[in-house]
Formats: C-alpha cells, sequence, structure tokens
C-alpha cells in the first residue's frame, strides 16, 4: 500500500465505529437492538476485540448505547439513541475520532452560544428544561463527571430551546468534545467545590437574564463562563 494511503487508512476501531453508525442511519439498528456480541463483530468485520471495545466505548460516551454486564437480557450493549440528523452524526464522528483543538471548540463555543442566549432573550423561550438541568447540578452528592456531563447538557439544552436545528446538531457534535477539555481541565483546579459553586452561579446568572430579555447581559456572562473556565484550567497551555 502506498505511504498516502496508508496515512489515511481508518483505524481499525473507526472501522467499528463506522459500521455500526451505518447501521444505525440505515435502520438496521434502532433504540431497544442490542449490539452483535464483541467476537461476533470482530469476526465480521476482521478487527481485534479490543477494537471493538474501543468503538464501543466511543459510542457510550457519545450517548448512543449503555453496556450492561452480566448475563440475562439486559446485558451487553444496548442501543439507547440515533444519530440526530446528518451533521450531528458527522461532526460526533468527527469529534471521537480525531477531536478537536481545545482553543478552536472555544472560540466556536463563543460564536455559536452568544448567538444562542441573544436570540432567546430577544423572545419568548421554554427554558424549563434548561431550569430542571441546573436544579439537579445543585445536589451535592453529583461527582465531577456527572455535574461536568449535566454542565454539557445544560449548554446543549438552551440551543435545543433556540430552535435553530444546524446550531442545536452542531452544538450536539461539540459535547463530547466539550465534555472531555472539561474534564481534562478539572484535574488542575485547587479546589472543585469552589469552581463548581462558581459555575453554579454563572449558569442562573445566564439563565434570568434570558428570562428577563437582558440580551447584551446574557451574552456577556455566556463570554465570560466558556472562557473563565478555560482560563482557569490552564488548558490553553497544554
Amino acid at each position: 500500500m502506498p505511504e498516502s494511503a496508508a496515512a489515511t487508512a481508518p483505524r481499525a476501531w473507526e472501522v467499528v465505529l463506522q459500521s455500526i453508525e451505518l447501521d444505525l442511519l440505515s435502520g438496521r439498528l434502532g433504540p431497544g437492538d442490542h449490539l452483535p456480541p464483541e467476537r461476533a463483530l470482530a469476526a465480521t468485520l476482521g478487527v481485534g476485540r479490543s477494537s471493538v471495545r474501543e468503538a464501543v466505548r466511543v459510542l457510550e460516551v457519545l450517548g448512543l448505547i449503555r453496556t450492561n454486564v452480566g448475563s440475562g437480557p439486559s446485558a451487553g450493549a444496548i442501543i439507547v439513541a440515533l444519530p440526530g440528523g446528518g451533521m450531528s452524526a458527522l461532526m460526533r464522528l468527527q469529534v471521537a475520532a480525531q477531536g478537536f483543538e481545545v482553543a478552536d471548540v472555544v472560540k466556536t463555543r463563543l460564536i455559536l452560544e452568544g448567538s444562542v442566549v441573544t436570540e432567546l432573550a430577544a423572545g419568548p423561550a421554554d427554558l424549563a428544561g434548561s431550569a430542571r438541568l441546573l436544579d439537579a447540578m445543585d445536589s451535592p452528592h453529583l461527582t465531577e463527571a456527572e455535574f461536568l456531563a449535566l454542565d454539557a447538557e445544560f449548554h446543549l439544552s438552551l440551543a435545543e430551546a433556540g430552535g435553530n436545528q444546524v446550531v442545536t446538531a452542531t452544538m450536539a457534535g461539540l459535547r463530547s468534545a466539550i465534555e472531555a477539555y472539561a474534564r481534562a481541565g478539572a484535574a488542575s483546579l485547587p479546589s472543585w467545590p469552589a469552581t463548581s459553586a462558581r459555575l453554579r452561579l454563572e449558569h442562573r446568572a445566564i439563565l434570568a437574564a434570558i428570562a428577563s430579555g437582558e440580551a447584551d447581559a446574557a451574552r456577556r456572562f455566556m463570554h465570560s463562563h466558556i472562557s473563565g473556565y478555560y482560563a482557569e484550567t490552564h488548558l490553553s497551555s497544554h
């Protein structure tokens, strides 16, 4: 195989990922269905079982499947969601397969989410789902990972409330990248309790500004919220 072809050939776990996604998009697999056993997938696709496990892990992170150990009808990997449209599916694969530079994700978030909150503040918007997520984030029993997963879902919920399907698909595609850099940054924080408390207050301020129709304040709060965490975790120096 020429060197250029070898450089662009998909890795084994990407082959598995693409095969499963094709089954999801074509309807051969849907919510409630189980993935074939690890051994069967490996044999069918001509890859190692470790590659199957890596692809399954990526799909679980993206929220498309859930895995359960043990035996019985609930064991194994079960489909719980489908890719949310062509753009979302493409971007999710891009994020999972190669990732984006953290700085680029942050810049994109500033553009998209600043626009989202500005538009939400300009007209009536259903913010009940976003508010429920903030209530859930007040639980003192959340782990860092659980808190940050709810955090990412909160930001996605605002995009969904805006009703722009392209923006929503883009945010859904970026979700795994957002969670990944948030988790990576949390490890360098001097005090997770202090940071999480501040994040809760910032979320509430963003939502309050939207509800009161203060578009400039909502955009300013959102920009400060996103940039502040990025700066605090020193991700720019990684």
